[in-house]
């Protein structure tokens, strides 16, 4: 008796290793259409427009400064300088839509900012006697393809004419508006007013270039991933939408220095571009990764199976062929087939519940042949369900995934170790 027991766990282990292979060869599959899924997503933003990085508005002026040399010489020198805004008011509102490719889409936006920034002039009277070759309100654009048609900008109540360009080589994409620095110098103050209209996808930041920058964003998008250096001083999410403020001073960014250090003397925009507060739009039903994560629980599913299977050979005295262990088996590896085969088309919660029940009823009308049983099918219909249930229940709870696993594992364990504890393992069940 003994021998025999040892051996059949011995062949069931062997078992669960060979099934492994083809839900290992499933997982792979996953993952190469996942793969496929993000060329689709980068195609997609390469024929619209990708992830969205704002640096502006701000003042760029350059002029031209005669010097002579120690052999009487003359020559000029390229001097460049910055004027961020004393104050930057930004709201943002994003509208999300789908673009398809196949059965695989890509979630981009249109949005919609209402932009006010305030500049102290003050600091621009040192260069009215200079020779200015630029002087020019400047917005930098991550990707320019996504600028939209209704852009404009307004100071002292006149339209102003965006260009092409930001015309600052270290940060070459974007737009610029020439200005007249004797209009400028007619107030202490100026105030700009720009409605951007931009398109993107996933990704969309502002650079907190004002001395004080308060920023307000809206998206009819449930699942915001809030990026940047800056977490928002106050959200508000709902199953719908969300809504996040952010404020910030220039003592907590350092814009000058970083500005400092690109365009003028080390050339590295890396910290400017990085020194940013946005949002990024995941996607909250990726079926991809779900379907992953579901086959990471493959193992103590097929263990849980096969246990229970063990179990009423030794209660019943009924012996299972290792042949209809691999049946089991296989229809366990089938189930996450199905899973990640539908999901691509109905999603993944249809897809799951099409695929559980698929897959209990096969199992359930095998065991009741099996063990000439139509109760002890119907038992094992409610038993695998429920196992299903409750991986869909994993899931699903991202949190407490690993504290539902644990108690899973050990209630099984322990309704094992129950059921058997008065069982001779060396002979026949004794009292």
């Amino acid at each position: 008796m003994r021998q025999k027991l040892g051996n059949k766990l011995l062949i069931i282990a062997g078992l669960v290793l060979l099934i492994l292979v083809p839900i290992m060869m499933i997982k792979g599959l996953i993952m190469e259409r996942s793969e496929r899924h993000q060329e689709v997503q980068q195609e997609i933003a390469r024929s619209s427009s990708g992830e969205q990085g704002i640096i502006g508005p701000f003042l760029y002026l350059e002029y031209m400064e005669p010097k002579h040399n120690e052999q009487g010489q003359s020559y000029t020198v390229l001097h460049k300088r910055l004027l961020l805004p004393s104050e930057l008011k930004w709201q943002a509102q994003l509208s999300t839509y789908e673009k398809f490719r196949g059965i695989y889409k890509a979630n981009l936006y249109r949005s919609q900012n209402d932009i006010s920034a305030t500049f102290n002039t003050r600091k621009l009277k040192d260069y009215e006697d200079k020779d200015i070759t630029k002087l020019n309100l400047v917005m930098v654009v991550q990707d320019i393809r996504g600028i939209g048609v209704g852009s404009m900008a307004q100071m002292a109540g006149e339209q102003l004419a965006f260009l092409p360009g930001s015309q600052i080589k270290q940060l070459a994409d974007g737009v610029h508006a020439p200005l007249d620095l004797q209009t400028l110098l007619t107030q202490e103050k100026v105030s700009v007013q720009i409605n951007l209209n931009l398109q993107g996808m996933k990704r969309f930041a502002i650079a907190p270039v004002g001395e004080e920058t308060h920023v307000t964003m809206t998206a009819d998008w449930p699942h915001p991933s809030f990026v940047g250096d800056y977490l928002p001083t106050s959200s508000s999410i709902d199953s719908e939408q969300f809504t996040a403020k952010w404020q910030t001073n220039f003592f907590a960014t350092n814009m000058q220095e970083l500005f400092g250090n690109c365009v003028r003397s080390k050339g590295d925009c890396s910290n400017l571009r990085e020194r940013s507060l946005g949002v990024n739009l995941v996607d909250g039903v990726d079926h991809y990764l779900k379907s992953h994560r579901a086959t990471n629980y493959a193992l103590l599913v097929l263990v849980l199976v096969f246990s229970s299977f063990f179990l009423l050979e030794i209660l019943r005295k009924d012996a299972i062929h290792p042949v209809q262990y691999g049946f089991v088996g296989l229809a366990i590896a089938v189930f996450y087939l199905m899973l990640v085969s539908l999901s691509e088309h109905f999603g993944f919660n249809l897809a799951y519940l099409v695929s559980a029940l698929a897959s209990s009823l096969l199992l359930s009308i095998y065991v009741a042949g099996m063990l000439h049983s139509s109760r002890q099918g119907g038992v094992f219909l409610g038993a695998i369900a429920l196992l299903y249930g409750v991986l869909f229940s994993l899931l699903a709870a991202e949190d407490y995934a690993l504290l539902m696993g644990a108690t899973l594992v050990f209630a099984v364990l322990s309704l094992i170790m129950m059921l058997t504890r008065k069982f001779n393992w060396y002979g026949n069940n004794e009292d």
